[in-house]
Order: C-alpha cells, then structure tokens, then sequence
C-alpha cells in the first residue's frame, strides 16, 4: 500500500520535532563558613630538632684501668657525683712519697733557721781573730818603740818598719771583719732561700700527687642523666677516649632552620612552640634564646633556638619536629578556615569558592597571610561576611549551585 502525500508530511514534521530539554541542574551538597574579623597572632613555622642545653663526654683525665663503674646507661646523675672510679694504687704511692719529700724539705728548712753556721763562716771567724791577734800584737811593738824612739834608744828606721806592721795589721783586721759580715749575710739568706725553694718543690709535688688521685674520680659536672656508656670495669680508660655522656635534659633546646625571607620577624624572648612529628597533638611552649647572625649559604636558613623548660623529663634529644614562634598579633583581621583556600603552589595566592545569596557558588582569587590554628588570614579578594566553601569544593566549577550547612565555630 503506497503512502499518501498528507501522511508524509505528518510524519516528516513528527520527526522533526523536539522534546523540551530543559532538565533540573544538580544541586552539590557543600560546608561552608563565613569569613570573619578575628585577631590573628603571626607565626613562623620551621623545621627544628631537640637538643639538650648542657651536654658533656666524661673522659678520664689519665691512663689507667677502671676499677668500678658507679653509674650505667639511663641514670639520673646529681652534679659533682661520682660515676666512676680508677685503678689508684700507684698514685697513693706517689703522694706518700711526695709528703716524705715535704716533710724531709721543712726539717732542712727548720735547721737552717735556727741557726746552724756552715763551714765558711768558721773559717772567715777563724781568719778575723787571727787578724785581731795580729793587730794586737802589732799596736804593743809600735808603742813599745815609740817610747825607745822617744829616748832614743832605737833610730827611726826601726819606728818606721814598726808603723808599717801596725797599718797592715790594721787592714788585714778590716778585711777579714768585712769578709765574715758579707758571709754571714749572703750565705744564710742564700741558704734560706734554697731551703725554702726545696720545700715549695715538695709541696709542689704533693699537690700533682693530689690531683692525680683526684683524677681517678671521674665525677658528672652538672646534674642530667647518662645517655651513653661507651667502657666497662676493666677497660683501659684513656684522655682521648670517653667513658660516658652525660646531657642535662631539664631544658631543651629546639634548634630551628628559619626560612631567610621569615626570619626579619623574629626576635629574643618571643613565645615559642615545639611539636614533635611523631606527637604533633603535644607541644612544649618556650621563648627564643637565640637568633643566629649568619645565613646558611647552602640552605639559606638562619639558625633560631627555641629553649624549652621541660621539667617533666618529657621531651629526648634529637626528636624531630616542628617550631612556631609567634612574632605578633593584629586585631580585626579577616579570617577563613585554612581549607577554604586553594593555593598555588609556593605562593601565598590561590582560589576560594564564595557562595552568594541564591547559593551559586563563584571562584574568587585571593592573597593570604599568615595561618594560625588552622585558619588563615586573607589580604584580598574577600569581605566579612562572606560564605566561602569548606569542604565539597574541589574541582567545582564556576556557577554551581550549592546547598551548605554552616561550618561548626
């Protein structure tokens, strides 16, 4: 059966025709927050690794064998302890005889200052009276002659010869006064001398002795706990070689690597916070102690400390983590959850999705600031008040319409 012309045209116009493709769009869940005025407390943030404020190698101070160990790996140790004794017998023996030599040096100084006159000065007291004597003797003959000159009796030759016996008698009699006078001065002060320089040589040796016993007490210089022990009872324990390692972990110093463009901000007693990497829900709060004035060429860090007072005893050396240190406050800052925010890649820039009043959600551009307890402070691009998508956002496009539940505050 052929088809008529009507029935064509019916047909061409029902397949020409189109059904009403305006179909309902979808509607994404999404949680939002409101941006809102806040005071914001700056912050830098840098990797850090604990050590302790005072650390110390315990080495012994001369060779000799350990005799007893008074201290072991994890004990707590009070400053001036003992934590471990030498081998001393040789060094008892050395400061006996070292005090034998004191005592032998006083009894020789003691002698000589009562005292005792040496072989030289009785020999010059022998050679004054032998010179007075002769002086003496020399005087009579002259006065002898000199009456028999007067009655003339003898000649003048004879008075002369007598004169000049009497004159060198006379010198004979002051040099040998002299000569014992500058003995008796010279040698006993001389010999005081070399007595009491004896005596201070022995004294000197006792007290080496002294301390050579001493150093066979190797004692901890301050209170802190043994973290290594590298020799035993036995061993020979050696100037070079250390026996323990002693740190004082009562407070701990979190040395941070600050970024050089963020560390302008940071200065000496600013509140500071370490939180382990291993723990990052625990953080120990301090102050900054030091700021270093060199840059590390390689990293292009400069060196801060974070000292931490931990008296508990929580925090080892050499735990990793993290410091943040509060550089300052601003009232009235704009504020969003950090998760609001999309950045660029090492930039402070990046997109946030705002929502307006008929729930249309729109990419918006914006410049951020410094983050704090997980909000983070916006520059530009936003307005208080605004709803800016929290979670559900990723990947939306421009113009979605959204249904949102406020973010918990």
């Amino acid at each position: 059966m052929k088809a008529t012309p009507l029935l064509c045209a019916c047909l061409l116009l029902t397949g020409c025709s189109h059904p009403d493709e305006s179909a309902p769009k979808a509607v994404v869940a999404v949680t939002v927050a409101r941006a809102e005025l806040a005071d914001v407390r700056f912050s830098v943030r840098a990797p850090a690794t604990l050590f302790p404020k005072e650390q110390a190698n315990i080495a012994a101070r001369i060779t000799a064998p350990i005799r007893e160990l008074r201290a072991r790996k994890g004990d707590r140790v009070s400053a001036g302890q003992v934590v471990a004794k030498l081998e001393d017998r040789d060094v008892l023996a050395q400061r006996a005889e070292a005090a034998a030599m004191v005592e032998d040096a006083q009894a020789s100084l003691q002698k000589i200052s009562a005292g005792t006159i040496p072989a030289e000065l009785e020999r010059a007291r022998g050679q004054l009276a032998a010179a007075e004597a002769q002086l003496n003797q020399a005087q009579k003959i002259f006065d002898r002659r000199s009456e028999l000159f007067n009655q003339g009796a003898i000649p003048a030759r004879d008075l002369l010869v007598s004169q000049t016996e009497l004159a060198t008698a006379r010198s004979n009699d002051e040099v040998a006064r002299r000569t014992l006078e500058l003995l008796e001065r010279q040698s006993r002060a001389q010999d005081l001398r070399i007595a009491e320089s004896r005596v201070a040589q022995a004294k000197a040796r006792l007290g080496a002795a002294e301390a050579q016993l001493q150093f066979t007490e190797l004692r901890s210089p301050f209170a802190g706990s043994v973290t290594e022990q590298f020799l035993y009872p036995g061993d020979m324990a050696k100037p070079e070689f250390p026996v323990f390692t002693i740190m004082d972990l009562s407070v701990v110093i979190a040395r941070a690597q600050v970024p050089e463009s963020d560390v302008a901000a940071v200065a000496l007693k600013q509140p500071c916070r370490f939180q382990p990497a291993d723990a990052p829900d625990r953080s120990v709060e301090g102050r900054v102690s030091v700021v270093s004035r060199a840059v590390d060429p390689a990293r292009r860090t400069v060196e801060v400390w974070c000292e931490l007072p931990d008296a508990g005893q929580a925090l080892r050396a050499g735990v990793f983590g993290n410091v943040v240190i509060y550089t300052g406050t601003e009232s009235g800052a704009l504020v969003v959850p950090l998760r609001a925010v999309q950045f660029s890649e090492g930039t402070r820039k990046g997109v946030a999705l705002v929502v307006d009043a008929k729930n249309i959600a729109h990419r918006k551009e914006v410049e951020a600031g410094e983050v704090t307890a997980g909000k983070v402070r916006i520059t530009s691009g936003l307005s208080p008040g605004d709803r800016v998508v929290v979670e559900g956002g990723y990947g939306l496009p421009d113009g979605t319409e959204v249904r949102f539940v406020e973010a918990k505050k």
